[in-house]
């Protein structure tokens, strides 16, 4: 496992050894600091790190709870930008992805 600091939050990066589901590199953990306030010593669980389909980079999915409408399987993001700013996503998405290639490059 590695970690990777931004402030008041960690990344935490633990690597797919079982090679199962074809495509999934990691499991990525947001890890709540000690000045996180009242989520200090709090981990956010959930997001993966995943080879894209067209071999082109990679790609981090975000923690969220599937439902079912009329037979029919949906998803509810966990983790949504609060005020409709999609830049608050991407730079999560781009922590977990510099934290998971630098535990690339350590191997």
């Amino acid at each position: 496992m590695s970690k990777k600091s931004a402030e008041i939050v960690s990344v935490r990066i633990v690597p797919n050894a079982t090679g199962s589901p074809v495509g999934k590199l990691a499991d990525a953990e947001l890890v709540f600091e000690a000045d996180a306030g009242p989520f200090s010593g709090m981990k956010l669980i959930g997001f993966a790190v995943w080879e894209r389909r067209s071999g082109n980079g990679r790609n981090v999915t975000f923690p969220a709870r599937q439902y079912s409408v009329s037979g029919e399987r949906r998803s509810f993001a966990l983790l949504r930008p609060a005020n409709g700013e999609v830049s608050a996503q991407e730079a999560v998405r781009d922590l977990i992805l510099a934290a998971y290639s630098a535990v690339e490059a350590q191997a």
